[in-house]
């Protein structure tokens, strides 16, 4: 099935007791046994089932086949919010020590996982110079775990090249996990180009509504766990904690994702409601046709910056001359993200003018809305940066950080104009002049 039919359709039928066309909502908290040793099964991993709703819901298992579908992997694990999901995405592959190496251009908070708290708990983040393949590779060694990058960074909005990432670091033994929540599945399948492990902010374009939070982790099933046993015990030795049980033995190519479900989410709880679940279908059915209009959208708003005299620079990968331009060719075939940053002449304090003039784009830190948004990323989601980090990153004092929305294009585009009119009078006088 292609991706259309894949995000409305993929992981459910009508229930054999009501025959509900749209998903139900399963808003229990436990799920009833049929004997003592079905509920020793369940827990055992023995048998497929519901068990309790910290760790699988039927609701939200709707939800995880979809996602995995739309990505072409063999599973998938939703969780409270995209953080979460990051965290468990990491931890479940170096919970015995070691370091991540990263690109440097992530989000905020992304990065302060990886710098500050999970080296809390002896994993160790080390950032590349660069996101390219060789600045990557400088950094891997025998204590690497994995291979870390967004596929479209959020906010630089450079495009990784997956492939090449992914050939090193299974060169070096260790799987690439990419976040993959600006570009979707809709524009870009890692996996179909090495990625191992992908992660979704599903309160982005998947969800796509601002309305609810939800996180995912999906396993594409092709790192070879057994073949690295000494780096990665926690997959080739008995866990105790299950009595002894082998997961790339029991579980094969979904080792990963069910060591992710076994382990963290039963112990540490990050859930995703049912009814989270439930919206974010909702989301998810119309994902397709949203990026269409996101892409083109995003485009014309580029184009219009580009001219405007009253700006100083736009970041854009759709241009011919931006260094990620082939990427997006390759990987994205053609269409550059609707996330992308600019700045305005005059430097912060215009941005700021021109930032507060907004009316019709709203100004937060989320993304991926149906609605045009727009955030000042060194003051608000880069802010626990250093200012050089935050350049590495590809934050500027002036940066303002777009993620183009579905209105109708011209409706934007006169809301930026508005504001760049209150930013820059003199400017678009000397132009007229």
């Amino acid at each position: 099935m292609r991706n259309e039919t894949i995000a409305i359709h993929a992981g459910y039928e009508p229930e054999a007791t009501t025959h509900a066309v749209a998903v139900p909502i399963y808003q229990t908290a436990a799920y009833a046994f049929d004997s003592a040793d079905h509920g020793a099964a369940l827990f055992n991993l023995e048998a497929e089932g519901f068990r309790y709703s910290r760790i699988a819901n039927p609701t939200s298992a709707v939800l995880e086949k979809r996602i995995a579908q739309l990505e072409g992997g063999v599973g998938a694990l939703a969780v409270a919010t995209g953080q979460a999901a990051l965290h468990f995405a990491f931890v479940n592959v170096a919970d015995h020590g070691g370091n991540i190496v990263s690109v440097p251009q992530l989000y905020g908070t992304t990065h302060t996982l990886l710098s500050h708290i999970l080296p809390r708990q002896g994993i160790i983040g080390r950032f590349a110079e660069s996101d390219q393949p060789d600045a990557i590779a400088k950094l891997i060694d025998e204590n690497t775990r994995a291979v870390f990058a967004e596929t479209i960074g959020n906010p630089a909005g450079n495009v990784c090249d997956i492939e090449a990432l992914a050939r090193i670091a299974h060169a070096h033994g260790v799987p690439l996990i990419v976040d993959n929540t600006v570009a979707t599945p809709i524009l870009l399948k890692p996996f179909d180009y090495g990625a191992d492990i992908a992660v979704h902010s599903l309160t982005k374009f998947l969800g796509g509504h601002g309305t609810t939070l939800g996180g995912a982790i999906v396993d594409s099933g092709n790192f070879p766990w057994a073949k690295h046993a000494d780096r990665f015990p926690a997959y080739n030795k008995p866990d105790a904690s299950y009595h002894g049980l082998v997961y790339a033995e029991r579980f094969g190519r979904t080792a990963y994702i069910e060591r992710a479900r076994s382990v963290y989410q039963r112990t540490m709880g990050s859930v995703l409601s049912p009814f989270n679940a439930f919206l974010l279908l909702q989301g998810i059915e119309t994902v397709a046709l949203r990026m269409e209009r996101h892409v083109e959208n995003a485009r014309k708003v580029a184009e219009f910056l580009r001219k405007d005299s009253r700006v100083a620079w736009v970041n854009y990968t759709g241009f011919p001359d931006s260094p990620y331009y082939p990427l997006v060719q390759k990987y994205l075939d053609g269409n550059a993200s609707s996330l992308f940053t600019f700045g305005i002449k005059g430097g912060m304090e215009a941005g700021k003018t021109f930032y507060d003039a907004l009316k019709l784009i709203t100004r937060l830190v989320n993304i991926g809305d149906a609605k045009s948004l727009a955030c000042h990323p060194a003051s608000t989601t880069h802010r626990q940066m250093s200012a050089e980090q935050q350049r590495t990153a590809g934050v500027l004092p002036e940066t303002i950080r777009l993620s183009i929305g579905i209105e109708h294009v011209s409706d934007i585009i006169e809301d930026i104009d508005q504001a760049l009119e209150k930013a820059c009078p003199s400017a678009r006088l000397q132009a007229a002049e």
